[in-house]
């Protein structure tokens, strides 16, 4: 990572929350209290602060990269002759279990969605493209769920593809935390949206050859990407205390993936949640997640309020 080399010859430039909140700009606020509550995750706080002192100002600097990305595609359009039409921007969000992907990826959907133009905006979640259970079983990698041989690249890639083509009315799977398990037979569909975010935990791996070939992967789709750090003992801890609270929330239904963990002690919580993220969570951390961070053009660095604390855009 960066942080190791000099500011000079760093290829991000570096903000305090407070130089960040400045780039605002007037940008006005869209978002009730209302509207955050519901969009922010369990056990992932976000304040009205919070988005108007840092989402705000990225949604100002992702209506600029847009509107750049529009005037060339207006550019090669005259060149052409006035042949195609334009393409999905598409935004991915990158960091590990427990940071608050879903949180920042709604909020960037919902603020995007309501600048003056009022864009299409869509989100996935790479999930949905997970292997089913059954088939994660049959090949002994359940308790890999969520390292990068546990989803169906071929899948997500042709997915991506489509969309970066134009093609209209691309299905994407879906995917439920309550059964744990892709849905089988349902999908979302993805029709040529003017953005479109797309949010996992591996979906800013680099490329690997195969048998000499080159091997694209997600981010080679990308036009912009965010990657959400913190400290692993804050990770660690979240990620804790949101198994303590789904506890008294989701795991209470029998029909719920996870309800064998409804009656444990506390203390038996939290040995169970513990040992959960030391051998799959942190393991896929430390071994897939974390080594593509420097490879964000937007890498937001959180404290132990869950606020982002200090914000690198990549120089261009």
């Amino acid at each position: 990572m960066d942080q190791t080399l000099p500011g000079d010859v760093s290829p991000y430039h570096l903000f305090t929350r407070s130089d960040w909140a400045k780039l605002r700009a007037g940008q006005p606020m869209t978002l009730t209290e209302e509207d955050i509550d519901r969009l922010q995750s369990l056990n992932d706080p976000v304040s009205m602060e919070e988005v108007v002192a840092i989402y705000l100002p990225l949604s100002r600097l992702l209506s600029l990269y847009v509107e750049a990305s529009q005037a060339l595609f207006d550019a090669t359009h005259t060149f052409l002759g006035g042949s195609g039409s334009r393409v999905p921007y598409v935004i991915g969000v990158a960091g590990s279990v427990s940071v608050g992907k879903s949180t920042t990826a709604r909020l960037l959907q919902a603020l995007l969605a309501r600048w003056p133009a009022m864009p299409k905006v869509d989100l996935v979640t790479t999930d949905g493209f997970l292997l089913p259970n059954a088939v994660l079983e049959a090949e002994g990698i359940m308790d890999r769920k969520g390292f990068p041989e546990s989803y169906d690249l071929p899948a997500l890639l042709t997915f991506l593809a489509k969309i970066k083509a134009g093609v209209p009315s691309v299905p994407a799977p879906v995917y439920s935390h309550f059964y744990y398990d892709v849905l089988p037979d349902q999908s979302i569909v993805i029709d040529r949206p003017d953005i479109l975010i797309v949010e996992g935990l591996n979906v800013l791996q680099s490329r690997k050859l195969k048998d000499g070939r080159t091997v694209p992967f997600v981010s080679d789709f990308f036009d912009f990407s965010v990657y959400i750090d913190a400290e692993e003992a804050l990770l660690e801890k979240w990620y804790v205390d949101r198994f303590q609270r789904l506890r008294s929330t989701a795991f209470r239904d029998p029909n719920s993936y996870f309800h064998k963990y409804a009656e444990l002690t506390d203390a038996e919580a939290d040995a169970t949640a513990l040992s959960i993220w030391q051998q799959i969570n942190l393991l896929n951390l430390r071994e897939n997640i974390r080594p593509t961070r420097a490879r964000a053009d937007l890498i937001l660095t959180k404290g132990a309020s869950h606020m982002i604390e200090e914000v690198r855009l990549r120089k261009i």
